[in-house]
């Protein structure tokens, strides 16, 4: 069925008059239709995006206040320019009405066989692509052109998917012929095709309001009703995308990101990896709370 938002499941979701919670991931609660039997397919499923925040699979306190509201508001406006089939559940009638406290944070969607893969498309190079680059001069199998720096743009985008692994476990950057072998050829082309398109179309657009889309990751499932593969989850968020400032980028400044960038470099300085992760400082959450909400309006011009 569709995700949850991502791997880790963690976090309850509250309760929902009419909605049955069945699972939460990081950021995103699961409900499905009260009454739904264990095990038969639901009639369709509610994704509410929490305000939790998670960095280097921890989930951190306290949450980015607005977070969830910004994210879904994103999602949904992507997912009306793509020309692509996803899950959003276009006539909710005969459905339990989505209750008021998380209207703004939800999505009724289909549910759908997922692919246990997550497809990331790379522009530019940067984060783990960086840092693999650096050892093999390539990424997830992808060889690169030597000479390239931290956050230069590649010749072309490239297709670098990963497993996603079981509860608990950490995903796993995977070649092209691994995804051949999880689900076979024509599907693992037509995963690869379909995110290089969307990648493509949604870079275009991001440039034409002055942000660069650097990277992002999709997910897609099968629509048992019709066979087709479709967009699931959330997409082109910031959480699932790195976007940059196109004017600071072309005057050298590679780090002015819209995305929670500034929760990890901070957690980076003040954490050895150990224990509990430290508290979020309020101005680390503000400062993350006005950029998630500058990239919504600079894309949106609302």
């Amino acid at each position: 069925m569709s995700g949850a938002g991502g791997a880790g499941g963690t976090g309850s979701g509250v309760a929902l008059d009419g909605w049955q919670h069945v699972y939460s991931g990081k950021v995103r609660d699961l409900y499905v239709p009260a009454g739904t039997e264990a095990g038969s397919a639901p009639a369709a499923l509610l994704v509410v995006a929490s305000d939790r925040v998670s960095a280097f699979d921890h989930v951190l306190e306290p949450g980015i206040h607005g977070k969830g509201e910004l994210l879904t508001t994103l999602s949904r406006w992507w997912f009306e320019r793509l020309p692509v089939p996803n899950h959003l559940v276009d006539d909710a009638s005969g459905l339990p009405a989505v209750p008021a406290s998380v209207a703004g944070r939800s999505m009724v969607v289909r549910s759908l066989d997922m692919f246990p893969i997550e497809c990331v498309v790379r522009g530019y190079l940067s984060g783990s692509g960086w840092k693999e680059y650096q050892a093999t001069q390539s990424v997830c199998g992808v060889p690169l052109p030597s000479g390239l720096a931290d956050g230069d743009r590649l010749p072309e985008p490239i297709y670098t998917p990963a497993y996603k692994a079981p509860l608990g476990e950490h995903d796993e950057n995977i070649t092209f012929e691994k995804t051949v072998e999880l689900v076979g050829l024509e599907d693992a082309t037509a995963l690869r095709d379909l995110s290089l398109d969307v990648y493509a179309r949604a870079s275009a657009i991001a440039e034409a309001r002055g942000v660069i889309l650097a990277d992002t990751k999709f997910e897609f499932g099968r629509d048992p009703a019709t066979g087709a593969i479709t967009l699931a989850d959330e997409v082109l968020t910031s959480d699932s995308s790195r976007y940059w400032d196109a004017s600071a980028y072309d005057s050298g400044e590679r780090t002015a990101s819209f995305d929670k960038q500034i929760v990890r470099d901070w957690l980076a300085a003040n954490w050895d990896g150990t224990g509990v992760p430290p508290t979020l400082p309020h101005e680390i959450v503000e400062k993350t709370v006005l950029r998630y909400r500058e990239l919504l309006e600079r894309l949106t011009g609302e």
